[in-house]
């Protein structure tokens, strides 16, 4: 499970995107970026940050450590910004926070990655359908000399159809990747060379863990999944589907 921490005070708002991340203090002394439960993403955006993070973290990929952030009405009251003020209202209880890499700036190339360090990411993005990861938008961030993966809110796009169209594991595991515009498309070695020994630390155990970290309020009815143990047994089943199946969807070396 992640480690839950209470938000002591709202730092300042990060106004790079639509969903207006903010920095914010809490009770373990730490700083975290906080993703909002109340931003116009809505609450699958903070599902797909959860899983596709914790799949990259275990495929050996750096990302910043997660938590979930408990941020109370106190802090809403006292926040004198009213757009910050209105977010942080429509997101009282539990948010997702990334630690905060002090320092950090932008990815643009001068500081790249190793082949195989760049392949892994690669493979993570084709694995959970991140599109998300261009030259246009590189959600990379370099903090001491190392590349750092952030932002998989675009990931695993299959549950934004679960309100109106039942799970279909079998239509995620065949979906294709194009990993043309990827950004480190250039520099990566061949990621099929990766894929048994990444497949191997998703066994079936560590899917479930992986899905039962996302709080259990994040986790939306939708047709044919009326509680939360049918959307985690979807989420498990989508993934080790596609996990099944890398023929369908795994990119070969770009160079």
């Amino acid at each position: 499970m992640l480690p839950t921490v209470v938000a002591t005070r709202f730092v300042a708002p990060l106004r790079e995107g639509g969903s207006m991340p903010g920095l914010m203090e809490a009770s373990d002394e730490g700083m975290y970026v906080v993703k909002f439960r109340g931003a116009g993403q809505g609450l699958k955006t903070l599902v797909a940050e959860v899983l596709a993070g914790q799949i990259a973290a275990r495929a050996g990929v750096a990302v910043p450590g997660l938590a979930i952030v408990d941020v109370p009405g106190a802090i809403a009251r006292y926040e004198a910004d009213e757009e910050v003020q209105d977010l942080l209202d429509a997101s009282l209880g539990l948010n997702l926070g990334l630690d905060f890499l002090p320092g950090a700036h932008a990815y643009d190339g001068t500081v790249r990655p190793d082949p195989v360090s760049a392949a892994r990411l690669l493979w993570v993005d084709a694995y959970t359908a991140n599109v998300d990861r261009t030259w246009s938008n590189p959600n990379l961030l370099v903090w001491h000399g190392q590349v750092y993966a952030i932002d998989h809110g675009a990931a695993l796009y299959f549950h934004h159809a679960w309100p109106g169209r039942a799970p279909d594991a079998t239509r995620f595991a065949a979906a294709r990747f194009d990993a043309s515009t990827h950004v480190l498309a250039e520099l990566a070695s061949d990621p099929r060379e990766l894929h048994d020994e990444l497949a191997a630390r998703l066994d079936p155990a560590t899917i479930a863990g992986i899905v039962d970290a996302v709080p259990q309020e994040w986790l939306e009815p939708a047709s044919g999944l009326d509680d939360p143990a049918q959307i985690r047994a979807a989420y498990r089943e989508h993934l080790s589907a596609r996990l099944a199946s890398p023929d369908a969807w795994l990119p070969g070396a770009a160079r």
